[in-house]
Formats: C-alpha cells, structure tokens, sequence
C-alpha cells in the first residue's frame, strides 16, 4: 500500500510484551500506517526492532510524545493507542497524553472497548483540534450485525487458521509471514484479520471478533471471508486466531473455527510460558491437550506448529522444534527465527491443488 501514515505509536511500560501487542504488531507489519516512532519511556533510545528480538529497523523509541514529535513538522498525522490491557480501559495519564496528542493536529486511532467517540470531553477536544477519533472496536460494532447462514459452503479455496495455546503468542505475525509468503511463492493468499491489530494494520478483510455481540460472531466471521472469496477468489486464505480454544476468558477461537470452518489448523506455542499471560494462577495448557482439543472440536487436523521463543535459547528452540516433529510428525518452526518454509510445505502437501497452481 502506497502513501501510508505517518504516526507514533503509545505503548508507555509495554513495548515488547504481552500487552504491547498492538505496538509490537504494528512494528513489525503495517499497510496503512508508517511508525514514526514508539512512546515508552522504559525503553527510550532503544531501537523498536531490536526490542523485539530482530535486527534494528530504524525505528526509535521515545520518552513522551513531546520527544516523538520533536523536529518531526507536520508530518505525523496520527497517534496510535498500542497497549491491549485486560482492562480494556484508559488511565488518566492516558487521556492526558491523547489529549496532547489532538493539540498537535494527531487523528487518535483507539482499539480498546472504552470508546472515545462516547466521552462528550474527548470530542469536544477533538472537535477544537479537528482531527478525527477512531475507535476500532465500536465502528465495526456499529454495522456487523449478520448470523451464521452457511454461506461459507461458496468458498472453494482451503482456509487454515492460525490457533495458539494462550492470547498474545504471536498468532497474528505468524498468520502475517504465512501469508506474505504464499504470495511471494506465486499464490494469491489473503489474510482474514479477527482483532484490532490487525484492523489497524491494515488487514483488507476481517472483524474484531471480541468487539460483537455474540450471535453474530460466527455470522460475521463467516461473512469476512465469503466477502474476500467473492471480492479476489482467492487460492487460500488465513484465519487469523484470538486467544485459545482451551482459554477460559475467551470465546473468539470457537467462533473463528464455527464461523470461518477451516480445513487445516497451524498451532502457536510459546513452551516456556508456563502460566496463561493475564491470568498467573492458571496453567498453560499443555500442545499436545490444545492440539487434541483443537482436532476434536474442529474436525480439522492440525497441520503445524509454530513456536514463540519468549525465555527460549536459541538451543532451546533447535532442540524443541526437533522434539515437536518427532513427536507429532508434522513441521515445527519458529517463523521469526526460521522463516516459514516448513509450513508452507506442509500446506502445499495437505492441498495438491495449490501445488498444481505454481505447476
């Protein structure tokens, strides 16, 4: 995508972890948007891609705003909210740091659950700045009001879905390099988004899943994709997954598999998390429970595995990959470390008519 955004992106205390994730995927991967810059004083001078655990990519990281607007003229446009809090609310400091944000001409792109466009406060500000506010989660809430009707029954591209063992393992970037390397391989893939991210990254077709009413999650989950098929024809698509199947505060992953009733299923496991990310009292599950959870509930097998190497060594990860393909007999991989040529093989293998596509 051509002329993209310029804008900062505010993750305060979070850059790099769990509920950094919407700034965390937005360095890594944007259609729309240009960082400009990070907002994290914890890691101010730091380089974003070198946070990550990647090669630098000239991304800076900031004190504040004021540091990240400084000797940049008009040229950012927008202020990003990067955090994904289990809260889903906005602290003081927050609003403070928006508000300055529409006082330098900033549009403010919000993907939480507290809605900014309700605060009579917020956009009267913004009404005396004129910029624009965005809340993800409410506009599409606004309009996807659409049930289940097994329309997806006109798809005739496979659909494999990207599923993990606890939110924020990497899902999203793994569906997102998986997809990109399709293309690159000659097969035109889409991506269908299912959270804020990837809405704000871009993401052509898709639908914060948690931002609807229940009735209508596998409706529009199904909708997302039957209106890619019927807009590109694609030759396969990508479900991208939110939080796990086997997760006790999380239901989009049911939805995703009901709605979007995927062929294949690729698993993201991080093996050195040891308790679920918001919830330190729970367990992670094991893979080979999700895996089986994931088979039973789906009727679909899983195909791959994907590894997020959080606390991992680079031996750790070698050795687990190993053990992971012996024991389960399909490829491993750690996509950021790797690549993702073992899954792209895999799904090539498990569908001949994609491989007769590139014949």
């Amino acid at each position: 995508m051509t002329n993209k955004v310029f804008a900062v992106v505010y993750c305060e205390g979070f850059f790099g972890e769990m509920d950094g994730k919407t700034a965390n995927g937005l360095v890594r991967y944007s259609e729309k948007y240009e960082i400009a810059g990070i907002i994290d004083s914890t890691k101010e001078g730091l380089d974003a891609g070198e946070v990550l655990g990647g090669e630098a990519n000239g991304i800076p990281i900031y004190k504040n705003i004021r540091k990240a607007l400084e000797g940049k003229g008009e040229s950012v446009k927008a202020f990003i909210y990067g955090m994904a809090p289990l809260s889903g609310s906005f602290s003081l400091e927050d609003r403070d740091v928006m508000f300055y944000a529409m006082e330098n001409n900033l549009d403010i792109i919000n993907g939480l659950h507290d809605f900014l466009t309700d605060d009579e406060d917020f956009m009267e500000k913004a009404a005396k700045c004129n910029v624009q506010v965005h809340d993800i989660r409410k506009q599409q809430n606004n309009m996807q009001r659409n049930v289940f009707t097994g329309s997806i029954g006109k798809v005739k591209c496979p659909k494999i879905a990207v599923l993990g063992t606890d939110s924020a393992v990497g899902k999203r970037t793994t569906s997102v390099i998986l997809t990109e390397a399709l293309r690159k391989l000659g097969l035109k893939s889409v991506m269908i988004a299912t959270g804020q991210t990837g809405v704000i990254q871009g993401a052509e077709f898709g639908v914060p899943l948690d931002a609807l009413k229940e009735q209508f999650i596998s409706g529009e989950m199904e909708k997302a994709i039957v209106d890619a098929w019927e807009a590109v024809e694609p030759d396969v698509m990508i479900l991208e997954g939110q939080g796990a199947l086997s997760h006790p505060a999380y239901l989009s992953s049911c939805f995703i598999i009901r709605g979007g009733q995927p062929e294949a299923i690729i698993v993201q496991h991080p093996p050195k998390r040891e308790n679920l990310g918001d919830y330190p009292d729970i367990k992670m599950p094991s893979i080979e429970s999700e895996i089986e959870l994931i088979e039973v509930f789906s009727k679909s097998p899983v195909i791959g595995i994907a590894i997020n190497h959080e606390n991992m060594s680079d031996s750790q990860v070698d050795e687990t990959i190993d053990s992971y393909q012996k024991q389960f007999e399909i490829p491993a991989t750690d996509v950021l470390k790797f690549g993702c040529d073992a899954l792209v093989a895999k799904i090539l293998a498990t569908f001949p008519k994609l491989q007769a596509k590139l014949a």
